[in-house]
């Protein structure tokens, strides 16, 4: 490594100089590869008007020219390998980390490259649904191939590290046709504008779907506690006599889950110290409308 001239996390353009390797050597052969080759045309030339006027075989001349073509071969290889030893940046992007300095030793055989140029102008988020989830959103989005269903798709959110959401919306480009038999989840990517560079390369985050869905019941996650893998909630009963239940949930709203099956529109349950109680257990209920903003006592939906 003659010279580098870029730093970490340096913003560059495309054709932008990042380093300079020594290439001494490579221009010495390259010296001695052209060389080869003015001889070989020498020797062309010369058998030339010998073919013309029938001295020789026509065979020694064909036999000049492939010396010629092959010290023309060398001397571009060599030339070739002499460019690469500027190397300038593919696209726009931010430089990655400097693995070597000035005076490493560096080759082709290496392993790890020289650095990493990140184009963040436009951001990929990978992330996947498993087979329930799956099935679900082919259900939900109508279309007889992946491309119908994904021009129907809406805009997807990025929620932060942080929690906060990112500004910009993104758009479902591609789905994995393929299951993957280890994890069960096929895999999605979605696109986002990064026009202040707040995404870097490596980062993470969740990618957040918007569905509608009409006529759901809506319960508080904090009245649902988990048991053995299952979803139970407290249902109040005849005299006020609580009754656990197990319930399924189709993904989340807000702090509400969906509830797919276990629960009626119009029953209460209790959606408060529901882990403190026992079936039989008999509560004062204070009943509340769905929309109150109080959710610490019992809900009627």
């Amino acid at each position: 490594m003659q010279k580098i001239f870029v730093d970490e996390g340096q913003v560059v353009r495309k054709g932008q100089l990042l380093f300079k390797l020594e290439t001494n050597t490579q221009n010495q052969d390259a010296s001695g590869a052209k060389a080869a080759v003015q001889a070989a045309q020498v020797e062309v030339d010369r058998l030339q008007p010998l073919v013309d006027r029938k001295i020789i075989s026509v065979v020694q001349l064909e036999t000049a020219k492939a010396k010629l073509a092959q010290a023309k071969s060398v001397y571009n290889g060599i030339n070739a390998t002499i460019n690469f030893g500027t190397i300038t940046s593919p696209v726009d992007g931010v430089v990655g980390s400097l693995p070597f300095k000035a005076g490493s030793l560096v080759s082709a055989a290496s392993a790890e490259p020289l650095t990493t140029v990140s184009d963040t102008k436009n951001m990929r988020a990978y992330f996947s649904l498993n087979e329930k989830e799956l099935l679900n959103f082919n259900r939900t989005f109508k279309g007889a191939t992946t491309a119908e269903k994904l021009k129907v798709v809406p805009p997807v959110e990025l929620v932060l590290v942080d929690g906060s959401v990112y500004d910009q919306k993104g758009k479902i480009e591609t789905i994995n046709g393929i299951m993957n038999p280890q994890t069960g989840s096929t895999d999605f990517r979605a696109q986002f504008a990064n026009p202040q560079g707040l995404l870097r390369s490596g980062s993470s985050g969740t990618v957040r779907l918007p569905v509608i869905q009409k006529n759901v019941v809506l319960v508080p996650q904090n009245a649902v506690f988990e048991m053995q893998g299952k979803q139970i909630i407290y249902v109040v009963g005849k005299d006020n006599k609580v009754e656990s239940r197990i319930i399924e949930t189709g993904g989340t709203s807000e702090l509400n889950f969906i509830v797919t099956k276990g629960l009626e529109e119009g029953e209460l349950f209790v959606s408060e110290g529901a882990s403190k109680l026992q079936d039989g257990t008999q509560i004062v209920p204070q009943e509340v409308s769905a929309t109150a903003k109080d959710t610490t006592q019992t809900q009627s939906k």
